[in-house]
């Protein structure tokens, strides 16, 4: 078992091996990725992220909620408000569901699944949850259909927990100009 102290063995040998503290609040990758908390798809490890590359935004299955929007709307804007430490470019926003995802166990939960997403248990079925290639569509098109901006690409990506392997859903797509 993990416990404190052990967290702060770890971290006094990551402020010697890993600290960097020349990081800015933006991400020097220009990356956003909505992740899931399941342990196995860590994102920053599946894809491959060093630290600072990418802001990552991680919940239950990894979904798109309004909850999700707002995050992405302030981080947006503490990023305008950082504008000195950004490099112009592409930003890419990379949706990120898997395989095998603990969601899935939520499905005959109906009414703790209609809260999440803040829809009517009527519309539960459009949120494709048991299938993650079907809901990262489903998330993807929610950002193309509510977020505005040029410069930004959304990608929607789905990880096999048994393989470890990464496939393209969603291509990388531009966002409405804003």
């Amino acid at each position: 078992m993990t416990n404190t102290a052990d967290l702060i063995r770890r971290n006094a040998t990551f402020t010697t091996v890993g600290f960097d503290p020349r990081l800015t609040i933006n991400p020097r990758g220009d990356m956003m990725v909505v992740g899931c908390v399941d342990p196995r798809v860590d994102p920053a490890h599946v894809l491959g992220l060093s630290n600072g590359e990418a802001a990552i935004i991680r919940n239950v299955g990894g979904r798109v909620t309004p909850s999700t929007l707002r995050t992405m709307t302030m981080l947006g804007k503490v990023g305008q408000a950082n504008a000195d430490t950004h490099v112009p470019g592409t930003w890419n926003l990379v949706v990120l569901h898997h395989t095998d995802c603990g969601m899935t166990d939520l499905f005959p939960y109906p009414d703790l699944l209609a809260e999440y997403f803040e829809i009517p248990t009527s519309e539960l079925a459009a949120k494709s949850v048991p299938d993650p290639y079907g809901s990262v569509s489903v998330d993807v098109a929610l950002i193309l259909d509510t977020l505005q901006g040029s410069d930004f690409l959304v990608s929607g990506l789905v990880y096999d927990v048994t393989t470890g392997r990464l496939d393209v859903v969603v291509p990388p797509t531009p966002l409405r100009p804003g």
